[in-house]
């Protein structure tokens, strides 16, 4: 619609008055919003500067402010996250950004508005106080409920939901649920984007937890993930530490081990990560066994787990308490049964024991084939 008001009038010259008053409405509106947009990129772009830093704060309360509701919300979030950020005080930041989600709180831009929301609770976690940190679960658990009704949306604001709730549940102690999220947020996100220092921090809060989480035993969606590589120099050792775990590689672990007594939280947690590393060495060893020679004696569960024979049926019973795997324990003859174990994000070596595996199964079926055929012709005979 490159065109100004005259050429457009005169184009339409057949029209009907109504309909020409409708079509001139439409004209200004589309410039209108066109006008808007260029003024909030250019805003976008002026915020980006570093050297905005100072500004970026009143620029926003006297000038942003006047036509807040005419531009798009989400960017408009977008610019008061900048200027909030120039808050020294948590308080005056939150009551800021709290304004800002009432403000953009309307039927067409609940996208904003979780996005502010998220907001919020990133700075009520901050805060560390029990009713602040009760009040972010509360506005998380509201965004989640209006995402969940999106069709579709912009990646940043699923981005920001992850990082804050990952945030929520390493400030509390939540192991698992931080895990989960942190991944989510990190598959929101270009690495890129984010320093090496911050690459290297969130690599290695994602590693301690999975070894203290209760409920984490498969490490391959971490240990396959690029994060994993900011885990070099001092830091290689919890690399190492969880690629043991994962294939359940008990003489790998006790190299690694006494970095477990000088860390604060997995000491605190020692009982059960050597608990994790006897149950995923048992995982390990049922894996790699042919589907339909999966019965192991209590003696060949000692020798694969590095425990006592007395403490094969404990361990057991935990692995299948725990969903990890399947079967029925014969405890007259001291043989345990595997009839499943959880399915696994393999790494390069499990991929080539299945290849293995695979190949001698279709031998096996081949064989199979060859006795039938060898040993039917009469049947099979015309």
């Amino acid at each position: 619609m490159n065109v100004d008001i005259a050429d457009f009038l005169a184009e339409e010259r057949d029209k009907t008055p109504d309909e020409l008053q409708y079509l001139v409405i439409q004209f200004e509106n589309y410039w209108e919003r066109k006008l808007w947009n260029q003024l909030t990129n250019a805003l976008i772009e002026f915020f980006a500067d570093p050297k905005s830093e100072p500004q970026r704060l009143e620029f926003y309360n006297t000038f942003i402010s006047k036509f807040a509701d005419k531009i798009n919300q989400l960017k408009l979030v977008d610019l008061g996250l900048k200027a909030s950020a120039t808050f020294r005080d948590h308080q005056e930041r939150l009551a800021f950004l709290t304004n800002l989600a009432k403000k953009v709180d309307n039927e067409n831009s609940q996208d904003a508005y979780v996005y502010a929301l998220t907001a919020v609770a990133k700075v009520q976690v901050q805060l560390r106080n029990e009713e602040a940190v009760e009040a972010a679960r509360k506005d998380l658990d509201k965004a989640e409920r209006i995402l969940d009704s999106f069709d579709s949306v912009e990646t940043k604001v699923h981005a920001a939901f992850y990082q804050v709730n990952a945030d929520y549940y390493k400030a509390n102690l939540e192991f698992a649920a931080y895990y989960r999220n942190a991944l989510r947020y990190l598959a929101c996100i270009d690495l890129s984007s984010i320093s090496p220092e911050e690459r290297k921090r969130r690599a290695f809060d994602l590693g301690i937890a999975a070894l203290v989480s209760d409920s984490i035993y498969n490490f391959g969606e971490l240990l396959q993930h690029p994060i994993l590589a900011a885990l070099t120099g001092e830091l290689n050792w919890l690399r190492e530490l969880l690629l043991a775990f994962n294939s359940g590689n008990l003489k790998e672990f006790r190299k690694n081990s006494d970095r477990i007594d000088s860390h604060p939280l997995l000491s605190e947690h020692d009982d059960e990560i050597r608990q994790k590393i006897y149950l995923t060495a048992l995982t390990e060893s049922v894996f790699k066994l042919p589907p339909h020679q999966r019965a192991m004696s209590f003696a060949a569960i000692a020798e694969e787990t590095e425990l006592h024979k007395f403490e094969v049926e404990h361990l057991v019973m935990k692995a299948l308490s725990l969903g990890l795997v399947r079967g029925t324990i014969d405890e007259v003859d001291e043989v345990v049964n595997f009839t499943w174990v959880q399915p696994r994000v393999l790494d390069m070596n499990q991929i080539a024991s299945m290849n293995k595996l695979l190949g001698d199964w279709g031998e096996n079926v081949n064989k199979l084939g060859n006795w039938i055929e060898s040993t039917g012709q009469d049947i099979w005979a015309p």
